[in-house]
């Protein structure tokens, strides 16, 4: 739980899908088998920093769902409310960012899309991760961010404090 008046986001770009099949429209490809691995570390990384979602704005997308999902197969201690949003589908960051001043819970998570999710990264924090990996954000990248707010509707890009980022390989 966040202390009064500070609200933190989970951001975190889907784990890797299959291309498997070259037909399967975009939306409904899964994820592959190194995605699931990554998703089920990330739930662990999660649930071992304390980072637990208590809202999920998740894209409609078939592998934004399974990363949730795999996810959430952690031991989380808060089952958070779950949100699909049409809107996160390929969003841009301005519409990340519409959609995340709707948010309630005073720590939540998003899972998206390249390029938007990157961008998105980017504008959010005042000094953003030295890491390598942070400006091409790949799959299962995630980054804590949390913000001097009392809600959501207040946020506003260039203010946020980073906490945390990492990327899941799922290689192990």
């Amino acid at each position: 739980m966040t202390p009064l008046g500070h609200c933190r986001l989970i951001l975190t770009r889907h784990a890797k899908s299959s291309w498997d099949d070259p037909a399967q429209p975009d939306q409904e490809r899964p994820l592959n088998e190194r995605g699931c691995r990554s998703a089920r570390e990330l739930g662990d990384w999660l649930a071992s920093r304390g980072y637990e979602p208590e809202e999920v704005l998740c894209s409609t997308a078939e592998r934004t769902r399974e990363t949730w999902a795999r996810v959430a197969m952690a031991p989380l201690e808060v089952r958070p409310q779950v949100r699909y949003e049409p809107g996160l589908y390929q969003a841009g960051p301005e519409k990340m960012l519409a959609i995340l001043r709707t948010a309630s819970a005073p720590t939540v998570m998003m899972i998206g899309h390249n390029p938007g999710i990157a961008e998105f990264a980017a504008m959010l924090p005042a000094r953003v991760p030295l890491d390598p990996d942070f400006r091409r954000y790949p799959t299962a990248a995630t980054l804590v961010v949390d913000f001097q707010i009392a809600d959501w509707s207040q946020l506003r890009p260039g203010e946020g404090s980073v906490m945390d980022f990492t990327r899941m390989d799922g290689r192990r």
